[in-house]
């Protein structure tokens, strides 16, 4: 078998890594960790501190909100449908019409129940057209409710 020749003078090739800028670069981001993590530490504490230790003692104790009563208005094919709470009234169509006269006086014994609720939901058939999802929200706002939210039917 024959030998052959790599070439070159017989110098073998230095494969060693240059670790000392990576250390340098470690050093240094280790400094850096250390002092920024104390600074934080300090304003965290110098924050809690003026917050926390701060109460007036003229600061009366306020009472807790009142429990909030789901309002929801439905429009279906068949008419439209108020819940509140757990009560809920019916109002069928009048003819081919939504009667939205009925549903102002509904919407308007529930502000006179809650007069400082002001949000409202309001549920549409998919199938219906847009018109009556607005005919529903102008009387809402009439009676004035002027947060409405509005939803897809839950089928």
């Amino acid at each position: 078998m024959a030998h052959i020749e790599e070439g070159g003078s017989g110098r073998q090739a230095n494969v060693e890594v240059n670790i000392v800028p990576f250390i340098d670069l470690m050093s240094v981001l280790v400094i850096f960790l250390l002092i920024t993590a104390v600074w934080s530490q300090v304003s965290m504490i110098q924050i809690g501190s003026s917050v926390y230790g701060q109460k007036s003692e003229d600061e009366s104790v306020k009472p807790p909100d009142r429990i909030e009563i789901p309002f929801r208005v439905d429009v279906k094919t068949s008419g439209y449908r108020v819940q509140v709470g757990p009560q809920s009234t019916v109002i069928p169509k009048v003819g081919e019409e939504y009667d939205t006269a009925r549903l102002l006086t509904e919407v308007k014994k529930v502000k006179e129940i809650y007069p400082d609720k002001t949000d409202v939901v309001i549920t549409v058939a998919d199938s219906l057209p847009y018109k009556t999802l607005i005919g529903g929200m102008d009387v809402l706002l009439q009676a004035g409710f002027p947060q409405i939210a509005v939803t897809s039917e839950v089928q």
